[in-house]
Formats: C-alpha cells, structure tokens, sequence
C-alpha cells in the first residue's frame, strides 16, 4: 500500500513540476479611455508570426510552441492604433502581460476611404465598370489596400474579376443580388460609422461564414454588443458625387438587463457632382439592439434603410467630349431655372435581420440568421414612341430622339453624308451643341399640348425592380482542439423579383398609348394582347411586366488545422438552384411564349477549395490556395430577353470556376512584403447585352433592335501582384505596389441574336486573345505616411496605370461582318488585311495620378475632435477609364464607311475619370 502511495504521489509531483515548468505568455488588453475588455485584438509574435486573438474578456494565452528569449508582441484591432510591446520569455516561465492598453487611432482614416468608396466608385453603376474595391477597404494587406483606396477611382478590379466573384455578408447573411451577383451597396450606404466591425478574408482564404467567393469574403458584424460605447457626429464636403454629408451614431455599451443598443442617422445631398446635373439625395437610418438571455443565448435584431436617388451620367464619344469635355453629361436640360436629369436611380430597400447566437459549449458556437429585404430599384428614362389611334384604328405618332447627342445632331453626321459633307449643317448643329447641348423639356411640353386629343408623345418612365428576399440560415462553429477548428453552415434563399415600366410623367399630355409603333402589324405592336391598345397615365405599368423567382439552398462544411510550422484548411460546398419567369403580359411579337410560366430551370452547384501556409522562419512565409467551383448563373444570364418572353439561352449549364495563387510574404518589425501569382479562369458563362445594329444577317430591316447573347464564354486571368511597406521611422513609413494582369478571352462562344420573336444562331464569335474591358490591367503605386505624435499625419502617393482596353463589340467578330446582309454571300470588296485593322482592339493611353490625405485630431479630455481631408488627381490628369465599341456597325461595309470617316458617327462611347476632385471632414467623437 506505502509502495502504491509513493507511485502516486511521485506521478501527481512529477505531472505537477512538468505543468509547472511550461512555458506560457497569457495577458489581457483594454481600452485605454474606458479601461473596458477589448475582445477581437490580434495578438502577434513578432519573431514566429504565431497569432492569437483576445477572446470576449479580453484576455488571450500561447501555450504551444513558445520562442524563447527577448520577443515583441504586436497588438492591431481597427479603430485602434497598433502597439508593440517588449517581453522576455525563459524557459518554463508564464509571462503574464495582463491589462495592456490599445489607444483609439484618433488618426484613422478608414472613414474617409469607407466614405468615398462606397458612395462614389461602388454605386457608380453608369460608369459600364464594376468595382470589388468594398471588399477590400478594411484589409490590413497594403496591397488590398491600396487597390481598393489609390486604384478604385480608376475603375482597376483585383484580379481583374468582378464583384459577383466576392462575397458580402451582414451578420452572416449573404448580401450579393440573385439578379447579377453583385453586392448593392446603396442598400446601406452612408452607415459608415455603424460598419467598422468587418471581417475580411482575401481570395480563396477561408471565411468563417460561408465557402466564400474567389476574390474573397467580407462579413459586416453590426451586432450591438460589439461597439464600443459612445457617439460620432460628422460632416463632410467634396465634389465627387455628393456635396455634404452630416451622420450621426450612438452606442449604448451593454445596460443593465444584458441589452445594447446602437443607432445612426444620416444624409447626404447635393445638386450635382463632379458631372453635370448628377444630383444626390440619399438619407439613412440604423438600428441593432441585442439582448443578452442567459450567458449562453443572445439575441439580436437589426435594421437598415438607406432610400437614395442619384442622378447618371452619360458614356460619351470622342466627338462629343473634344466639343463639351470630360463633365458633359447628355441625359439632363433646364426647366424653370433648374437643371432636370432624365436618368435617375432610386433606391429604396430596407434590410431587417434577426440573428440568434448560441455558446453551445466554450468551444462550439452555433449562430442562426433570419433577413428580409424589399423594396423598389428604379431607372428613368424618356420615350419618344408616343402615339394616337387615328379614324381606322391606327396607330400613328411617335417623335424624335430627345437626346442632344444624338448623332444626327452632331457635326460628324452632316460631314459624313453620303452624297458629300453639308458644311453648313455641321456648323450649325456644332454651334447649337457647344452653346446648348442639352434636354430640351420645354419642346416636349409643347408637343404634347399640341397633340390631338392630348395624348404624349414624349413621357418619362421608369424600369423598376421590386424585389422580396428571404433568407435563412446557421452556421455552426466548433474549436476540436488548439490545432483543428470545424465550422459549416446551411442557407436558404427564395426571391421573387417584380420588373415592370412604370409611368412617372406624362409630360403635360393627359395619356399614353401602349403600343410600338415600330411594327405595322397591329397585333404585334400590343405589349399586352390581353389588353390591346390601352392607355397608361402616371403610376401605370406598360410596355413589360414580369415576375422572376428563384428558390436556392446550399450548405458548406470546411476544416482549418493549425500547426506551429504549417497551417491548412480544406472546404467544400454544394447548392441547388431554380429559376423561372413568369410572364404578366402577352406580348404581340411574343404571343406563344411570353404569358404564364416558364419552363423551370434547375442547376447543381459544387465546390472545393484547400491551401495551405508554411512557416519557414517568422519572417519567411508560402501561402498557396487552390479552388474549384460549379454555379448556376445569375437570373440577368439566364433568359436571352426576359422582358418579352420566356426564352432561356441555349445549352445553359453551370458557370465553372477554378482558381490557384501561390504568394511568399516577408514580415519584420520594419518591413512587411508579400508577392503573389495567380491563375484563374472561368468557362461556361453567359453575357447577355441589347443594342441597334445595321447591316444584321437573319433580318429583314436595315436597323434593328437586338438582344446578343454569348453562350459559353471561357475568361482567363493570369498575373502577379506585389505589395511592400517599410516602417524606416516610427513617424514615417513607405509602401510600394505593383498588380501585373494579362486578362482575356479564352474561347470563341457560340453568339446568338434575338428580336421580338426571331433568334438567328450567328455562330462563333472570334473573341479569343482579345482583352477584357476590365480597368487597367497593370497599375502601380509608391507612397509615403507620415504620422507625428501630436496627431496629425500626411501622406502622398503617385499611382501608374497602363493596359487599359475598350470592351469589343462581339458581333463584328463573327461571320457576320463578312457576309452581304441582303444574300448572306461575302462582300466581293472584303480585304483580310484592312478587316484586321478595323478589329483592332483600342488601347487607351498610359497615365499617372498624384493623390494627397491629411488631417489633425485633438483629443479633449473623453472627448476626440478630427479632421481629414483629401485631394484625388492632384495634377488633374484627363485620362479614360473604360468604354465600349458601339455595335451599330455590325459588318465590314458598316464599319468601314464610319471609320473612314475624319470623326466616325458610331465611333466608341467612353468614360472619363474625374479631374482633380477633393473630400473634406469633420468629426466630433465622444
């Protein structure tokens, strides 16, 4: 029994003195103004790279793998300034650095980029550009930074991909549209004091919400109990989109009975932006209130509206912009004193979210979401097709092009007549265009009071969409080990989307009747045969009305391992999609194939995705991720011309996705680097576009009004990027970066046109090699920041863009542009050489951009007060940043006519970016 005892006692001793001579750091951290917990600080070993973050205490612990000897640990959480701390560790010891303290980064100038970015380029829809840099703007990476705050206004896409590759998520609840993929970042525009809290993971790096998408995954955290507590007052002033904007935020903290509270107000407003008569009118209100049951639950509920309207700018030809310049902006005139905008977006869909978040155990979490959006997206526009029935039953009317650009009011048309130029024309409607050149509404006024019966020729209507989501979800989440993490999630989304034109103004007539007049048959003229020869006044739907629904769920699993020399992940996804129309109209061209419901599509998603970080030392890292995905296409590609009938593009299949980079990233206290490459391609998608062409085999009129629809393209992506950032002073730092991009088409799809009830099957589009319209494919930017200890900073940076291509018009590069429209035989003329000229795709010229930011803070007891403001394209450098050859001149005749030409009449549209524009702001925090 003795001998028993001491067996014990000594293993109990032993076990004991082993535990007792590990090595452990453990600490805690707070905030230095309310010496509250700061739970989500990043913790890092200078020396490893090893990371750690505090947990809801605020406390955190290394407990594997400790680095003896002298080390530094380096504290970063957004909103807070970065902070290094010295510690020696001995073998066997604990280091117990407890309530160390982050400052508020008084500083911090993520709100002026949040600002720009998301109330300028991300809403910029007019521009024909996409732009991904919202998922990028609260990367640490100077890399992802400086793509998403020196690139955006040039419209440079990461990788050349769109936004419908990324993910946006508010509380673990999927913002990107079911239309087009993409996120709509109205929907919670000028919130920007409420959405710090983002958690970003960049390409294929695992997300704790969902598979995530190619280009990466960014969840907006607004649950209440995450702010801190306090309020923010702000105004600013600039001349990009808006002029003013005043917001305002406050944050309870947690009360007594476990509830927080968090709400914001805002607005933003102005006459006209940069561009002329681009007004901006857009207000905005938040709520997120939590409520804590038990130590185990919580509940959380959240609301976001942020209703806006905001006037579009127009692409222009050169012609156009060599006689108004880079802010003539066609889509506006006077009336009464004010300049009118023709084109407006609206916007109004408020968010709802209810999200339950259970500790299951310590260890294993599991969060529940429940979201509902409706509401209304508008787009106005003037019609001129207004008729009357005359005494046999005709329809007879119809204007001219309103447009002041219109191309039989410029010079180039006059001068490219061809029995000869009329000199005195092109004079004329020059001089008229350079000193007016715009709407005229009282014109239109005034033929609408003259006409017979008071019925409008000219009207302003609206394409709207009205949308309903709902979305379900879990996430569950569960911590196996130090080593191994688990995490998968369920999602259910169901949509129907309502897309109708409504009428807005009927523009001093009292009716407008609902036919096309470009038909002569009168049945193929009624938008809808149920009700021919109607007429519409204000608030009426016409001309289209149709329902699309789309019912998907999908689940994901994925596996995160951690490892003191090597940390990988694998993830894998399935989901299944429906879709299909519902026609509300019978429409004339369209009678069999347009009313009721549509055949239903189904499509099967599957995707995997595995990388991989090694560890060579604490400075020397090698990241590589790999990833393949199958997805149905997005409702916008499905239907070949959903506002007419129930068409669905031929041969639809799944859109496949697959993806590699490989980066190494060097770290140490002074300079940070990271240089990636990356390949990724993309195979069975859909583009589906509407235009007027001339010279179009298959059709019987010499212009016609066509829906293009390309079927299975296959897009690569091929590039380097390089990001460096050295800290030379503890007040200064310098950053380098550079994106080499080789973006093309890799295949030749298979080109299709439809008008009203005809589809001609054109065949293969020789797209392969060329370009894609992607913004610059190369960019480079080399900076400085400058921070003094008496808060206030400064810093510059020049910014290079090159390989920037106009989007090719897919038509002229089928057999159609070589064939006689009348007898479908090859032009006799036709001169291979010369073709290959006109098809040239345009490059646009290099060019740099020079941008400033600076600002000063005080901080007044508990009280913080900023400024900041910034100054884009100092040099006011004109340069494009995308346009696209119109499709007008579909054949070789066509297009060569027009280019002959000194100024062709068809010649590209294009846009411009801004000249040198400036952001002022604000701020008082308490």
């Amino acid at each position: 029994m003795k001998k028993r005892l001491l067996i014990f006692l000594a293993g109990f001793f032993s076990l004991a003195f082993t535990f007792a001579q590990s090595t452990l750091i453990k600490g805690s951290v707070k905030d230095a103004a309310t010496n509250e917990p700061l739970p989500e600080v990043t913790i890092t070993i200078e020396e490893t790279g090893q990371q750690t973050q505090t947990d809801a205490k605020g406390e955190f612990v290394f407990s594997q793998n400790v680095p003896l000897g002298e080390q530094m640990l380096r504290l970063t959480k957004n909103g807070y300034a970065p902070k290094r701390y010295p510690i020696v560790v001995n073998e066997g010891s604990i280091v117990d650095i407890s309530d160390m303290i982050l400052d508020i980064d008084v500083t911090d100038t993520v709100d002026l980029f949040t600002i720009t970015l998301s109330d300028d380029e991300l809403n910029n829809d007019t521009s024909g550009a996409d732009n991904i840099s919202g998922l990028l703007q609260s990367s640490q990476d100077v890399y992802q930074r400086t793509a998403a705050f020196e690139f955006s206004s040039s419209f440079f896409r990461v990788r050349g991909m769109d936004s419908e590759n990324g993910s946006v998520l508010i509380n673990g609840i999927e913002m990107n549209k079911l239309y087009d993929g993409r996120p709509q970042w109205s929907n919670w525009g000028g919130l920007n004091d409420v959405l710090r809290n983002q958690e970003l993971t960049t390409g294929l790096q695992p997300s704790d919400y969902n598979f995530g998408g190619f280009i990466g995954t960014n969840n907006l955290n607004v649950r209440a109990s995450r702010y801190r507590q306090g309020g923010r007052v702000t105004y600013s002033s600039s001349n990009r989109s808006y002029t003013n904007r005043v917001i305002g935020s406050y944050a309870t903290g947690e009360l007594n009975g476990g509830w927080s509270m968090v709400f914001a107000v805002g607005r933003r407003w102005g006459n006209e932006g940069f561009q002329d008569a681009t007004l901006y009118d857009a207000n905005s209100f938040f709520t997120s209130i939590e409520k804590k049951l038990g130590d185990k639950h919580s509940i959380n509920f959240t609301s976001m509206y942020a209703p806006n309207r905001r006037g579009k700018s127009s692409p222009n030809t050169q012609e156009v912009y060599d006689l108004k310049g880079i802010k003539y902006n066609e889509y506006w005139g006077w009336q009464d004193g004010d300049k009118r905008n023709s084109r407006i977006k609206t916007i109004e869909e408020p968010i709802f979210m209810l999200n339950h978040y259970w500790d299951i155990t310590e260890k294993t979490k599991l969060n529940t979401n429940i979201g509902y959006q409706f509401g209304k997206i508008g787009n106005s526009r003037l019609d001129w097709n207004g008729s009357r029935l005359n005494d046999a039953g005709v329809a007879v009317g119809g204007g001219s092009n309103p447009s002041p650009a219109y191309y039989q009011k410029l010079p180039s048309f006059w001068l490219g007549l061809d029995d000869g130029p009329n000199y005195e024309n092109a004079y004329l409607y020059g001089q008229d265009f350079i000193n007016d050149g715009q709407i005229n509404w009282t014109d239109m006024y005034q033929h609408n009071l003259e006409n017979v019966g008071g019925h409008s020729t000219y009207i302003l209507y609206e394409d709207r969409t009205d949308d309903s989501q709902f979305t379900a979800n879990t996430i569950l989440s569960s911590e196996i080990n130090q080593n191994i993490l688990l995490n998968g999630g369920l999602t259910y989304r169901k949509l129907k989307s309502e897309n109708f034109a409504e009428v807005l103004d009927l523009l001093g007539g009292n009716s407008y009747l609902d036919v096309d007049t470009f038909e002569s048959d009168p049945d193929r003229q009624q938008s809808d045969m149920n009700n021919p020869f109607r007429t519409v006044g204000v608030g009426d739907k016409f001309r289209y009305n149709y329902n699309l629904h789309a019912d998907i769920i999908s689940a994901y699993a994925q596996a995160k391992f951690k490892y003191n020399r090597v940390d990988f992940y694998v993830a894998g996804n399935v989901g299944k999609t429906n879709y299909y129309r519902e026609g509300l109209y019978r429409n004339g061209s369209n009678a069999e194939n347009s009313f009721g419901k549509s055949e239903e599509l189904d499509f099967t998603g599957l995707g995997a995705k595995a990388g991989f970080t090694f560890k060579i030392s604490g400075k020397h890292l090698i990241n590589a991720n790999a990833g393949y995905q199958a997805k149905a296409p997005n409702l916008r590609n499905t239907f070949s011309n959903s506002r007419v009938n129930n068409n669905i593009i031929p041969n639809i299949t799944e859109e496949k996705i697959t993806a590699f980079d490989a980066s190494y990233v060097y770290r140490s206290p002074i300079i940070n680097a990271k240089l990636t490459g990356y390949y990724n391609k993309i195979e069975d998608a859909n583009e589906v576009s509407f235009y007027y062409a001339d010279g179009v085999i298959g059709f019987d009129d010499v212009a016609e009004f066509v829906s293009e629809t390309l079927q299975g393209v296959d897009k690569r992506y091929l590039g380097a990027e390089l990001g460096i950032e050295a800290q030379v002073l503890p007040t200064l730092k310098l950053k380098g970066v550079a994106a080499l991009g080789n973006f093309t088409y890799d295949n030749n799809p298979n080109l299709i046109l439809s008008s009203n009830d005809r589809d001609v099957i054109v065949g293969q589009s020789n797209l392969k090699d060329y370009k894609l319209a992607s913004g610059p494919q190369t960019a480079a930017s080399l900076g400085f920041e400058y921070r003094d200890p008496d808060y206030w900073w400064f810093g510059a940076t020049v910014n290079y863009f090159t390989n920037t291509y106009v989007d090719v018009a897919p038509l002229t590069r089928t057999r159609n542009f070589y064939l006689n429209p009348v007898d479908e035989i090859p032009f006799d003329d036709y001169d291979q050489e010369v073709a290959r000229e006109l098809l040239r795709q345009e490059e646009f010229d290099d060019y740099f951009t020079v941008n400033l930011i600076g600002g000063k803070s005080w901080k007044i007891d508990d009280y913080y007060i900023g400024f900041f403001a910034s100054v884009n394209n100092l040099l006011d450098e004109v340069y494009k940043t995308g346009g696209f050859e119109q499709g007008r001149n579909a054949n070789y005749r066509e297009l060569l006519a027009d280019e002959s030409r000194d100024t062709p009449i068809f010649g590209s549209k294009y846009w411009y970016g801004r000249g040198a524009t400036y952001f002022v702001n604000v701020y008082f925090r308490f």
